[in-house]
């Protein structure tokens, strides 16, 4: 079972709780959210007990057994679970046992042994409907989700906190910041060491977030880095359900938790942290008014002092409330106020915050001219699952070096994204990659572009190497169709298609017809076989430059040209496939309808149907595997598709130096902000793209994303003209 398969099948099981209860969206959320860290902890338990039980002798009391085992769990990432919370318990209930009692017992025990945990874990499982409740726990307890890896259950978390989001039940989903933008932040200010803070830290995102960044930045074959020991984690959240949230998404990660603390972070500095941070990310609530003026003043002043936290000013104040008419600024220069001597920060913020005028203006004017500003990057609409404002994410620097101190690298990503439906748009890893890689320029980390491009064209090698099995599958698939087809049209007899009088009868024309076809279909067989022959020819070249391909960027380059030669070919034998495959079904549907072939004894219903059913599409709402058709389109298309992100890469950076694109990216001078009045919006720097200069894949997936969208409206416009129907037949019964 694929992951999204997984997800979806334990979101629609936990939904049901909803559906058939009394309860809100926002009280049913954090029970299942509590559940699915009941299971993950279980899990992670699970897999370090064995090497804990095998040190301990087998006649050892029980009791003495169990002290044993939780002294083992000390410094393991993992969390001990006392018996009473272990999810085999849950499951193993007998029938009319009441489950929503025992789970709440099993937080109770988890509390009682892990102090950090204390108040976090929800309750209240009594107020669901034990049948339903057993089942989602049986859910919970199939073999794919049990052996979930830790990765696999943080994405399944993450997964439902969107879900949650997309419904409203957590305030609006203000705690939850798409992953998208914490992967951004996180790639380019690379929190790998010491005190990361996040005082508006919502559930904890960009913690995991930097707990993946940590481990993947090892080396490959050595273990990976403790991400306990190479940061300490600070979180601040004014509302209680956040920060509870927070504790448990960091402990099912297997991250130290004791310093996410409750608070007010306009009122509530955490003073020790002043000046002390190494990394600053956060999410902040966007455009807040009606901060008090009198209880923020006080932190106005030169940084280094005690409590300052605006070395900037205060913000413009509202002339009949006396309030900060918008925390903006606030926000950012608390960022700037946490981070030590050469820290670095990353946050989104409104874009309508690198635009301000009047005080924020002058506190911008401030900012830039202490050099820090490190990058500012434009993000497009529907990131946020809420809400569908264009953000713009900031970078400060202290540490930057002395070329760099007097220019800001400035990025308009409002055009790259993937659509994920008509309201939602997310970057793709590689997106993602290809945007980190213009700070490594900007950086002059050229080394770390060239493997990223080297890498690219590795992916797309790994899709030539499934080719030619795949395209065999599929060729036999196709084979063993026309066989079943050849048969029935040399050996049927009208008498038998006939058979039933009272059916329209099958001419002798329209057999003759059929067989005409199928013949046309067998003689273009071998002119299409010669063409995909050729193509895995020059993929067998291609295979054998990406073998022989250096480290150096030169020799990236021409292996690109190498790859980029044989795109067009790639494509085209998708189409051919594709053309390949609706030819024969239409065939087979001839047959099957038109001229009754299953009355026919020379027609084997059982292969025909086998045989289809390897060149039609998988249907993944249902569960079903990829079939023969999917997987050689697979691998058609990850060929092009990493091809193209290399494309992406080179065709902009040609040199692997860092360059102005129209459109995409510059760097501004501080001269260049002073004079577009200390404007942080990119766009105002990047210029406009070249006209023809947007990929055709690029534009294919405009018109893809108009497609859907239009898809959408349609099928909302006809649910809601079906309800006035019916609502007006029921007004005039």
């Amino acid at each position: 079972m694929n992951i999204q398969q997984l997800e979806n099948e334990l979101w629609e099981a936990a939904d049901q709780l909803r559906a058939n209860s009394k309860l809100t969206a926002a009280e049913y959320s954090m029970p299942v959210l509590g559940l699915i860290f009941l299971r993950h902890a279980d899990n992670r338990f699970q897999a370090v007990l064995p090497e804990i039980e095998k040190d301990i002798p087998p006649q050892m009391p029980a009791v003495q057994r169990e002290e044993v085992i939780k002294l083992g769990f000390q410094g393991k990432a993992a969390v001990y679970l006392p018996e009473a919370a272990r999810f085999s318990r849950i499951v193993d209930l007998p029938q009319g046992e009441q489950v929503g009692t025992v789970i709440d017992e099993a937080m109770d025990a988890i509390e009682a042994e892990h102090e950090v945990l204390k108040g976090a874990l929800p309750r209240g499982y009594t107020a669901f409907e034990p049948g339903l409740l057993a089942e989602l726990v049986k859910i919970f307890d199939r073999p794919a989700i049990k052996a979930a890896t830790g990765d696999v259950f943080g994405r399944i978390y993450e997964y439902f906190l969107n879900k949650f989001a997309m419904t409203g039940a957590q305030e609006g989903g203000e705690f939850f910041t798409p992953p998208s933008l914490v992967r951004m932040i996180v790639n380019v200010i690379e929190p790998d060491h010491g005190v990361v803070l996040d005082p508006a830290c919502g559930s904890a995102g960009m913690f995991v977030q930097t707990s993946h960044f940590i481990e993947d930045s090892g080396q490959p074959d050595a273990p990976h880095p403790s991400v306990n020991d190479a940061v300490i984690f600070h979180g601040q959240e004014k509302s209680d359900i956040n920060t509870r949230l927070a504790r448990m998404n960091m402990v099912v990660h297997g991250l130290d938790a004791t310093h996410i603390r409750q608070g007010n972070t306009f009122y509530d500095p955490i003073e020790h942290l002043i000046g002390g941070c190494d990394f600053v990310m956060a999410n902040p609530p966007f455009n807040v008014d009606g901060v008090d003026t009198k209880r923020v003043e006080g932190q106005v002043g030169e940084l280094g002092a005690d409590g300052v936290r605006l070395p900037f000013g205060l913000p413009g104040t509202n002339g009949k409330t006396g309030a900060i008419s918008n925390a903006n600024s606030l926000w950012v220069q608390y960022f700037y106020a946490y981070l030590n001597d050469t820290g670095r920060a990353g946050f989104v913020m409104a874009s309508s915050a690198s635009d301000a005028g009047n005080k924020d203006r002058e506190i911008r004017e401030k900012l830039v001219k202490t050099g820090h500003v490190d990058a500012m990057v434009a993000i497009g609409n529907k990131f946020f699952y809420t809400r569908s404002l264009p953000c713009t994410l900031w970078f400060f620097d202290k540490g930057k070096p002395e070329d760099l101190l007097d220019q800001v690298l400035m990025v308009d990503a409002r055009n790259v994204y993937t659509v994920v439906s008509a309201r939602s748009h997310v970057f793709t890893d590689e997106q993602l990659a290809n945007l980190n890689a213009i700070v490594w320029l900007y950086r002059g980390e050229s080394d770390k572009f060239v493997a990223l491009l080297g890498r690219h064209q590795q992916r797309a090698d790994d899709g030539l190497a499934m080719l030619p099995a795949r395209l065999a599958a599929d060729t036999a698939a196709v084979g063993r169709l026309g066989a079943v087809l050849r048969a029935f049209a040399d050996g049927a007899a009208l008498a038998d298609l006939n058979a039933d009088p009272e059916d329209v009868p099958v001419t002798p024309a329209a057999l003759a017809a059929f067989k005409a076809d199928l013949a046309a279909a067998e003689a273009e067989a071998a002119t299409t076989q010669a063409g995909l022959a050729a193509m895995l020819a020059a993929c067998a070249q291609a295979r054998a430059a990406v073998a022989a391909t250096g480290k150096e960027h030169k020799d990236k380059v021409r292996l690109q040209a190498t790859l980029e030669a044989l795109g067009p070919q790639l494509k085209a034998a998708g189409k051919t496939l594709e053309a390949r495959h609706k030819v024969w079904l239409k065939l087979q549907d001839t047959a099957e309808k038109g001229l009754r072939a299953r009355l026919s004894k020379a027609f084997d219903g059982k292969a025909a149907r086998e045989a289809k059913r390897a060149l039609l599409a998988a249907d993944g709402r249902r569960g079903e595997a990829p079939t023969v058709r999917d997987e050689v389109l697979e691998a058609l298309k990850q060929a092009v598709y990493f091809i193209h992100q290399g494309h992406w890469l080179h065709s902009r950076f040609p040199n692997a130096l860092f360059e102005r694109v129209p459109g995409l990216c510059t760097v501004a001078t501080l001269e260049e902000i002073k004079a577009n009045d200390y404007s942080l919006t990119p766009g105002r720097y990047v210029g406009v793209a070249a006209a023809g200069a947007e990929d055709e894949d690029d534009f294919a997936e405009k018109l893809r994303e108009i497609h859907d969208e239009l898809t959408e409206l349609n099928d909302k416009a006809a649910a809601l003209a079906a309800r006035i129907a019916g609502n007006f037949e029921e007004f005039l019964a």
